[in-house]
């Protein structure tokens, strides 16, 4: 079986940056771009995004993102930038949902994406691939594209100037770019998302994430929390952005986006928590499957100092609701990447790894303390 490790065009991330995105934009050939964001975005960066592109004499469109990267959204996207004049490129400036909309655009319009992420709370802008999601927000399949975003534009002072909840949630999702990449690599079958083996390279790249995370990232929340950039923070939008997608693509996924993936399912948790939010108390489970209790408790320390979920209340679920259980348990089990586990996981398996996660979760809060990052209105 073959091994692919990809990356995109261009990865570029400064303080300040969206005020010179008009010059990489240039650079490859955009005389006129299509503009997918927010009605908010565009009351903000997306004005300043604009601004340049017009100054440097490329035309723009703006197409505005309805807030669900579901198939619905795209085709009707897709539809209405084919009735518009031809564009050389989209740009997709956001958070996650709208960038994989943005690659999903891209890619049936036949153009490149630029990707110009405005928070760092997942690894989505540097991988060749979109999870789409019901409208409703759950998950519903996902898309692999042959090519890599062109160009991803990253903006440190415009992560800063997020809440902290974000930030945080892309530790959670980037935490689990080295645990997972570690279970592929263990397991002889194991296929990257490419389908095919993962690559060292992108095991190197994810650990090095992990790393980054354990030593920068209480000094990154707090760096958000004052709306400031230093070096925590450029670091840990690197590992958030930058180590975590390329990890993550190219090392592979398994259980801990199993349970992530699964908790969309539950409308409670799906309305109210973020991606990495989910993938956080994942990792804590993956960890819990595999019996590395002692770095369960080391990833669950820092989940807690930073503000991520590491018990099933936190996340929005009673551990008395078997219903809820019962739901996450199998969407777990039947996760297309399940199978990277480097061994056979069951339905009684990942309900105890739930419960276990659960009483380890418990412990570290009654030592360290809940921080309040659970809502999405903090």
């Amino acid at each position: 079986m073959p091994q692919i490790f990809g990356s995109p065009g261009r990865y570029v991330q400064a303080a300040g940056l969206i005020d010179d995105a008009a010059g990489y934009v240039g650079k490859l050939g955009v005389r006129r771009a299509a503009i997918l964001c927010t009605a908010r975005s565009q009351r903000n960066e997306a004005r300043r995004l604009v601004d340049g592109l017009h100054a440097a004499g490329i035309a723009t469109v703006i197409a505005t993102f309805g807030g669900e990267c579901s198939r619905q959204e795209v085709e009707g996207q897709t539809a209405w930038l084919k009735s518009r004049p031809a564009v050389d490129a989209l740009i997709a400036l956001g958070g996650g949902k709208t960038l994989d909309a943005g690659k999903s655009i891209a890619h049936r319009l036949g153009v490149p994406v630029v990707v110009m992420p405005t928070l760092a709370s997942n690894d989505a802008p540097c991988t060749a691939l979109s999870v789409l999601y019901t409208p409703a927000g759950a998950t519903e399949s996902y898309e692999v594209f042959d090519q890599s975003p062109a160009l991803v534009l990253v903006d440190t002072d415009i992560i800063a100037q997020a809440p902290a909840r974000f930030l945080v949630a892309g530790i959670g999702d980037a935490m689990s770019t080295w645990y997972e990449a570690r279970a592929c690599q263990q397991n002889p079958a194991g296929i990257s998302l490419f389908g095919v083996r993962p690559t060292l390279a992108g095991a190197a790249l994810a650990e090095m994430c992990a790393r980054t995370l354990f030593k920068y990232g209480v000094e990154a929340v707090a760096a958000v929390e004052a709306r400031k950039v230093n070096t925590a923070l450029e670091h840990i939008v690197d590992a958030n952005t930058l180590l975590s997608g390329l990890g993550a693509e190219s090392g592979g996924v398994a259980a801990a986006h199993a349970v992530a993936q699964a908790f969309t399912l539950l409308e409670a948790v799906d309305r109210n928590y973020l991606h990495g939010e989910m993938v956080a108390f994942g990792v804590l489970v993956q960890l819990m499957l595999e019996s590395d209790v002692a770095e369960a408790d080391k990833v669950g320390r820092l989940f807690a100092q930073v503000g991520l979920p590491v018990t099933l209340g936190q996340i929005g679920v009673a551990r008395d609701d078997a219903g809820a259980v019962d739901t996450v348990v199998g969407a777990t089990v039947a996760f297309p990447f399940i199978g990277n586990m480097p061994f056979a996981v069951t339905a009684e398996g990942v309900r105890q790894s739930l419960q276990d996660a659960d009483r380890l979760g418990q412990r570290i809060v009654a030592e360290l303390g809940d921080r309040p990052y659970r809502r999405l209105h903090d």
